[in-house]
């Protein structure tokens, strides 16, 4: 069964055309034609729902308000929202990341365009979803642990050192989001040496996969590891994070700009620190995060 995704917008030509698109490519739409219907749909169903599509500008409930109920309810702060923006409305992007939206969609949008959007939308929310059910099977005894340091190179090992660690915290779910963002930033960006622009344009052309096989495999980039550091004390816990490669501008990132927002990617810093942890602090030239949970 496909994922399910809650189209909301008050312009029926509009929700007709997402729904054809996305029904086409497999996802199973639902329409809400205004903010309050939305938000009804959302008390009585919201679990369901993979993605919301939301447009900004509704009479009555708008988008931004129909958001900031969703952020402001424990059962859906992790549903991916994806606002509908026009071009260069960087205050708009602005304001709805405020919100808690990382997800946008300009119009006028190609159906490329709706799709990568999308999956990227469902993608985080099937990781999150993953996390969360492994967080069901609770292993007491790591509760009691108070330091330990880890390896890994590839994306599997990040899932499963994320899964472990996870389990010392109390809310399992939302460490794991963040924590899995931050390792995978550490083998891509970091160890593999890829930048923000490569993985666009790998993306683009469907190439991205197997370029991190190919630099996995390699001479120069595959003895390379990730290092993750656990620390316990009375105040909380803290994970660092280092890898080998030579750092990056992660000022930048910290507070994502809203140009970078109507990509498919390019939110994991956000996540991690708006989501997930307490508090980040990258230190030197961006190689090494400390990530904090407060007890």
């Amino acid at each position: 069964m496909g994922h399910r995704l809650l189209l909301v917008d008050d312009e029926p030509f509009n929700l007709e055309l997402m729904a054809e698109l996305l029904d086409d490519a497999g996802f199973e739409t639902v329409q809400a034609e205004s903010g309050e219907e939305a938000w009804s749909i959302l008390e009585q169903e919201g679990n369901q729902f993979a993605t919301v599509l939301l447009d900004k500008m509704m009479p009555g409930m708008d988008g931004f308000e129909v958001l900031k109920r969703i952020k402001s309810t424990p059962s859906l702060e992790f549903l991916p929202v994806i606002m509908q923006t026009a071009v260069g409305a960087a205050a708009s992007v602005q304001e709805g990341l405020s919100a808690g939206a990382f997800y946008y969609l300009t119009k006028p949008f190609s159906r490329e365009m709706l799709l990568a959007v999308v999956e990227a939308a469902v993608s985080h929310w099937d990781r999150h979803a993953y996390f969360k059910e492994l967080a069901t099977q609770q292993v007491e005894a790591l509760r009691n642990l108070d330091q330990a340091r880890f390896t890994l190179r590839s994306h599997k090992e990040a899932q499963q050192v994320t899964t472990l660690l996870a389990k010392t915290c109390p809310n399992p779910e939302r460490i794991a989001t963040g924590l899995f963002e931050l390792l995978v930033n550490a083998i891509e960006h970091g160890n593999l040496a890829l930048t923000y622009a490569d993985k666009s344009a790998l993306q683009a052309a469907g190439n991205w996969e197997k370029e991190l096989e190919t630099r996995l495999a390699s001479a120069r980039f595959g003895a390379r590891q990730v290092t993750v550091s656990f620390q316990r004390d009375a105040s909380g816990i803290c994970f660092s994070i280092c890898d080998e490669g030579e750092g990056f501008d992660w000022q930048h990132y910290l507070s994502a700009p809203a140009s970078s927002l109507i990509d498919t990617h390019g939110r994991g810093i956000l996540i991690a620190r708006r989501l997930s942890f307490d508090r980040l602090e990258y230190q030197g030239s961006g190689n090494r995060v400390d990530a904090f949970v407060s007890l």
